[in-house]
């Protein structure tokens, strides 16, 4: 199930590449097909949607990105 978060798009992408090492934006990902959050900066609107992309044992290995039309 997507998780919704109400805050600030820009802020949430930079503080997810300070803790994460690799987040690409790759708007025809199928990560994101059924993203793991849903982004919406409450101020302007923007939406983006983000998926976290696992290996079989659970490590978290990149994250991607992008913004909802």
């Amino acid at each position: 199930m997507t998780a919704i978060i109400k805050k600030d798009v820009n802020k949430f992408v930079k503080e997810l590449k300070k803790h994460y090492s690799d987040v690409w934006k790759i708007p025809s990902s199928r990560y994101l097909d059924n993203p793991d959050f849903i982004v919406i900066d409450p101020k302007t609107g923007k939406k983006v949607k983000i998926s976290f992309v696992a290996l079989d044992d659970g490590e978290t290995v990149s994250i991607v990105y992008d913004d909802l039309s």
